[in-house]
């Protein structure tokens, strides 16, 4: 048999695996996608990546400088074939489905062009806005980005330097970073690629700030791409991750764009300097919010490739005989393996779920901004701030327990898990650091609990904090069905509405001790944190749960969706066991059968596990792993992969004559 025909084969394992499963893993993957968007997807995919003009050497092996280039390529190229591809490309979602199958390739080039710039423009721009500067964007005739992070200032936007003052004499706004820490610094494509960006400044007019608003500003000349006047960019230098992408700095000095160049759909300056202020002030961070849903897609996203990988890697890699003589097991057939791989995968599915929630919510609210009702705004900026945080958190822990899971070859950039890593973990901090978010969140909560005092009617997704549930106790031994998961969403419910209540009394007890609400907030912000991370946690539990009981599946699917679901509600409540005990929502012993009913599941999800990652439908090129091939032939792979190195170009390394070779033969003649 050739090597190829060899390589070609799948492994006789991972087949093992997909041939023992029980359930349909199309019917799993249409239920994921939806059947329209799913068949989209992998002709896009096919598109994609049986296109040569896209073939590359592996990033692995390319230097900083280069994977800017190659990203470069692959984006423009992306733009240019995009119109052959219009009977799959039809709306926001297949534009978004594309960007996705093309940031596989770890290219992020016009990343925030289409998700931050583009959207602020559809959002904040007036009709005549509109007209202008959309169609440029949509063809891309200008790039651009969203510059907010400061040398000095991320999250507290309040605290942003830069400036933009309004000249009436000239109608044009003159922006100024006035300080070294005012200086922009992080954006995505700001170093070297846009030349446009949305900035948020402090605006100024008629000797009064009237806080941060955003300017569309123009960075480079649009005949050679050099900086404009008044501006100097560049790149920030090497990151931990997204090695392609050229995140920038921008120090603006006395630079002068139009009036019309302040989006002005909520406020408007006119033309003698006169200020409106907009309905409501956080509409100006509309784009955070949106930014905040994507992260929650993004984090379920990168824990089903991690799943994926580590699951399938698990399969096909055998370790330490049991007994000896005895062949050595599949380590996915090790329960410490499985526990520490099966909560994950079902998390993965409890995040996918929850942020499809999550788009609806906003879709609704911002429907609902747009006939001018507001009375959603906070609901949604908590819920995104705290899932936001909350499911990147996890994540970022999630994935580095994949990697360890698979042993050695997991620290490999083979197995793609440092560069999964590296890309995911700036969501722990962009577009809000996670803590700062879980704080905001636990504010809003702690109005809604003084609110449901006052009598007034809570939206839905805090609602409960107006119901009492102090009905649901401890039970002991009283033998309550602790596997019943409406039940135990009853619990979640009644921790995350007591951990609320107690932040809500801590703040409180601080006023009536002499301090002002800043301080009050401040001196609870440890219980607040934990509040906030127990009302996400229940809204992600129930979502998961209530999901289930809507879709059309069949029976074994069901009940196998349904075992997922009772592993991440048994283990949620295993690893916060000491707030449920606390509370005397639970006892100890009950505490102890939940833990135990998770382990005792391990088995059985493990008849599906690789199905069960296999309808997330990666493909290899997708997952960019050796460990996670869907054929499973791992160690083939690996020794190709090695050979690919740019060391392995000769058997003699240059630097051998330069440094080794008369390091080794220095006392040669004494021999």
């Amino acid at each position: 048999m050739t090597e190829t025909a060899e390589i070609m084969k799948v492994n006789p394992d991972i087949q093992k695996e997909r041939d023992a499963a029980t359930i349909d893993m199309e019917e799993l993957a249409v239920i994921i996608y939806g059947k329209e968007q799913l068949s989209k997807k992998r002709k896009l995919e096919d598109a994609v990546f049986n296109d040569p003009d896209y073939k590359c050497v592996p990033s692995a092996f390319l230097s900083r400088e280069e994977e800017y280039e190659e990203g470069l390529r692959k984006s423009s190229l992306a733009v240019l074939k995009q119109s052959k591809l219009s009977d799959l490309i039809e709306d926001h979602k297949d534009i978004m489905a594309y960007n996705s199958v093309l940031a596989s390739f770890g290219y992020p080039s016009f990343g925030l062009h289409q998700t931050m710039f583009i959207p602020t423009l559809e959002r904040q721009c007036t009709s005549e806005q509109r007209e202008k500067f959309l169609p440029l964007c949509y063809d891309y005739r200008i790039i651009g980005t969203y510059a907010q992070t400061e040398l000095g200032h991320g999250t507290f936007l309040r605290g942003l330097e830069t400036t933009a003052h309004y000249d009436p004499n000239t109608q044009e706004f003159i922006l100024n970073s006035p300080t070294i820490s005012s200086i922009k610094w992080w954006p995505g494509a700001l170093g070297k690629t846009s030349t446009h960006a949305v900035v948020l400044a402090q605006l100024y007019t008629l000797g009064k700030c009237h806080g941060i608003h955003p300017f569309v500003v123009q960075l480079r000349s649009l005949d050679d791409h050099k900086p404009l006047r008044g501006i100097t960019v560049g790149d920030i230098g090497p990151k931990m991750g997204f090695g392609p992408n050229d995140n920038g700095y921008l120090k603006l000095h006395k630079h002068r764009i139009p009036r019309t160049n302040m989006l002005m759909k909520y406020s408007q300056v006119s033309p003698d300097g006169t200020y409106t202020k907009p309905p409501r002030s956080t509409l100006t961070y509309g784009t955070m919010t949106f930014v905040r849903v994507l992260i929650v897609h993004g984090s379920a996203i990168a824990l089903a490739k991690a799943s994926t990988i580590a699951i399938r890697y698990s399969a096909v890699r055998r370790q330490s005989e049991l007994r000896p003589g005895e062949p050595e097991p599949q380590i996915l057939s090790y329960p410490t393996q499985q526990h520490k791989l099966f909560p994950l995968l079902a998390t993965a599915y409890a995040f996918h779920f929850v942020q499809l929630a999550m788009m609806k919510i906003y879709t609704d609210v911002n429907d609902q901004i747009n006939n001018s009702n507001f009375s959603r705004i906070q609901e949604l900026h908590a819920l995104s701030s705290g899932l936001k945080a909350f499911t990147s958190w996890v994540t970022n822990a999630g994935l580095e327990v994949c990697r360890m899971s698979c042993g050695g070859h997991g620290y490999s950039q083979a197995s793609g898990f440092p560069r999964l890593y590296a890309d995911f973990t700036p969501s722990c901090t962009y577009e809000g650091e996670n803590t700062v978010l879980m704080l905001q969140s636990a504010r809003y909560l702690v109005k809604c609990v003084r609110d449901a005092r006052s009598g007034k009617t809570l939206p839905g997704t805090v609602s409960y904090l107006s119901e009492d549930v102090s009905a649901v106790h401890s039970g002991g031994s009283s033998g309550r069905d602790l596997s019943n998961l409406d039940f135990l969403i009853s619990l979640y419910k009644q921790r995350a509405s007591n951990q609320v209540h107690f932040a809500s009394d801590k703040v409180d007890r601080g006023i009536s001790a002499g301090m002002d609400l800043v301080g009050a907030l401040n001196s609870a912000s440890v219980h607040l944190v934990s509040a906030a991370k127990a009302h996400s946690h229940y809204f992600i539990a129930k979502t998961f749960v209530e999901s289930l009981k809507l879709l059309k599946a069949s029976s074994e699917l069901q009940n196998v969706l349904h075992q997922l679901a009772s592993v991440y509600v048994f283990e949620g409540i295993a690893q916060s066991s000491g707030d449920f005990i606390e509370d005397y929502i639970l006892s100890g012993s009950e505490a102890k059968t939940i833990r135990q009913l998770a382990v005792d599941l391990l088995p059985l999800i493990r008849v599906n596990a690789v199905s069960l990652v296999d309808a997330f439908s990666f493909r290899d090129e997708v997952l960019q792993s050796v460990l996670g091939r869907y054929d499973g032939n791992v160690y083939e792979n690996l020794f190709k992969w090695a050979q690919n190195s740019p060391l392995n170009k000769t058997d003699v390394h240059p630097s051998y004559h330069k440094y080794l070779g008369p390091l080794l033969k220095r006392n040669q003649s004494k021999l």
